[in-house]
């Protein structure tokens, strides 16, 4: 394959800068650029590569795009998509901890998030709706994706429900085939989620070791979304280590919401905090190395996982929940996006131009986003 570098570093640069709304609204918006605008692969090649992403630990966004560049152009691809997509927002995120530090506000930005809400729910219900219809191969994974997207709603983990999910697709499956193929339940490495190495030490004075040791284990064993995230950063950094207070990370997690690119950048902002601009550093990496080598190893192991038997299903499964796990997004945020005339018209639009004219989902969230701004100021 040839090498593309010049194609993937441009597209997640631009997406670490635009990609606004979370994790689903990243992927949504990755496959709008990559399957719908460039064709570099299909939705079903998509679905494969989102299904072992949820297999593995770690910024799930943020190792699609990873994925993505692998594909599109060798290792050369992944090293350069992951860090061309995380620089963007760690470095807006470090910007905000030094007004933070400095001015102790973290108010910028909410007007632009009132404009660019109703434009990330456009996207992520077109990619719903698209990887819906590819992922829709029987009436089982229909009725998986609608019961992972309603007990969500009710506020069931997302980790649980992608775990399920999986195991009753391909529980299904084996009824549907052979007893011999239920031996696989349960992949092993989901156990050490739930892993916590503990220590019972407080008022710990701070070491960059122990703060990348700290961030490492978190980009190890985190599965879930950024609020899950938050759970794990508060046992270590808050709790254990007493380096930032309740407050502080409170802080973190709004300059979180309104900045682009992963979540996971939250570990700048605390890195900042706890050790200036080189500790900023320090979190940065050591949150995003694991996804790195995760995407590395799994990447190669794609095309032979899925000549085993009980592979694909168990793929479908997680498939199907994930995107019932969107779908579940899409209609929460509905609640919080759509708060008045203006912004159900911001999204209708969006949605129409994402659909019929397949406009750039990049340039709608900054169009969204400036939209806020001026109606803000009128």
């Amino acid at each position: 394959m040839p090498i593309h570098l010049r194609d993937v570093t441009p597209l997640a640069l631009r997406l670490g800068f635009t990609a606004f709304g979370g994790p689903a609204a990243h992927i949504a918006m990755l496959r709008h650029e990559s399957v719908e605008r460039f064709e570099w692969l299909t939705n079903q090649r998509f679905l494969d590569l989102m299904g072992v992403t949820n297999l593995i630990p770690g910024p799930n966004s943020t190792e699609m795009v990873m994925h993505i560049g692998r594909e599109r152009a060798g290792w050369k691809g992944l090293v350069a998509a992951g860090s061309a997509f995380i620089l963007p927002a760690a470095t807006i995120t470090l910007v905000f901890a030094w007004l933070y530090v400095r001015y102790g506000t973290t108010t910028i930005g909410e007007s632009m998030l009132d404009g660019t809400k109703p434009v990330t729910l456009a996207v992520i219900l077109q990619a719903v709706w698209t990887l819906g219809r590819t992922s829709a191969k029987s009436g089982a994974l229909i009725a998986v994706t609608i019961l992972v997207a309603t007990l969500y709603l009710l506020g069931i983990n997302e980790l649980l429900l992608l775990v399920s999910g999986a195991a009753l697709a391909s529980l299904m499956h084996a009824i549907r085939t052979t007893p011999a193929t239920m031996s696989f339940l349960g992949p092993g490495v989901l156990g050490s989620a739930t892993t916590w190495l503990a220590t019972t030490d407080s008022a710990v004075a701070y070491s960059g070791l122990r703060l990348f040791l700290g961030f490492l284990k978190i980009g190890g064993l985190l599965y879930g979304s950024g609020y899950v995230l938050v759970a794990f950063i508060e046992g270590e950094f808050v709790e254990r280590l007493g380096w930032i207070t309740e407050q502080q990370l409170l802080d973190a997690v709004a300059v979180g919401q309104f900045t682009p690119g992963p979540v996971f950048t939250t570990a700048t902002f605390v890195g900042y905090l706890t050790g200036g601009f080189p500790g900023a550093i320090i979190a940065t990496v050591a949150i995003f190395l694991p996804g790195f080598i995760f995407v590395a190893i799994t990447h190669r192991l794609i095309d032979r996982l899925l000549q085993i038997a009980w592979v694909r299903p168990l793929l479908e499964g997680i498939n199907a929940a994930a995107i019932g796990l969107m779908a579940g997004v899409a209609l929460a945020l509905a609640r919080e996006a759509v708060t008045g005339p203006w912004t159900a018209a911001i999204g209708l639009v969006a949605l129409v131009l994402l659909i019929r004219f397949r406009v750039n989902s990049a340039l709608l969230i900054v169009g969204g986003g400036l939209l806020g701004i001026a109606t803000t100021m009128l």
